[in-house]
């Protein structure tokens, strides 16, 4: 019982304890081991939160995650067929930044080349918030 009490207080304390230095059957005084809560809970939500999410580490991307078909005027930009919406994004803010297509005046608003034209409906110029909801469209079912 010792034992389990002294990992359970090490679970939550702040400080890390080398598992060797756990307390054995044989301890004279396993109280020595227990250690003070965390002075922020919040310490203890995030890290059970990230061993969580750490085990399921080989599933199937889904979601945005998932590659979909593209049409063909995203597929001209991406380079592929099939692409997931991060990975569009993503290759789409590269092009922005590479092309410096950012207005300077207002750095939300991007000013559009032929390239983005072809994938933003022919805007000339889109907010960054528009841009998930315009390559909507290019993702195929």
């Amino acid at each position: 019982m010792a034992i389990s009490s002294g990992i359970f207080s090490t679970f939550l304390s702040t400080e890390t304890v080398p598992l060797l230095k756990f307390p054995s059957l044989t301890s004279t005084s396993p109280l020595r081991f227990l250690a003070a809560p965390p002075a922020n809970p919040r310490m203890v939500r995030s890290t059970v939160v990230t061993c969580a999410t750490a085990s399921t580490g080989n599933r199937a991307p889904r979601g945005i995650m998932k590659p979909r078909r593209v049409s063909p005027e995203m597929a001209d930009f991406v380079g592929a067929p099939e692409v997931s919406r991060t990975q569009a994004l993503k290759l789409i803010w590269a092009h922005i930044k590479e092309h410096n297509l950012q207005d300077p005046s207002n750095k939300k608003n991007i000013i559009c080349d032929e390239k983005l034209k072809k994938i933003f409906a022919g805007k000339d110029q889109v907010g960054f918030l528009e841009i998930a909801g315009l390559i909507s469209p290019h993702f195929l079912k």
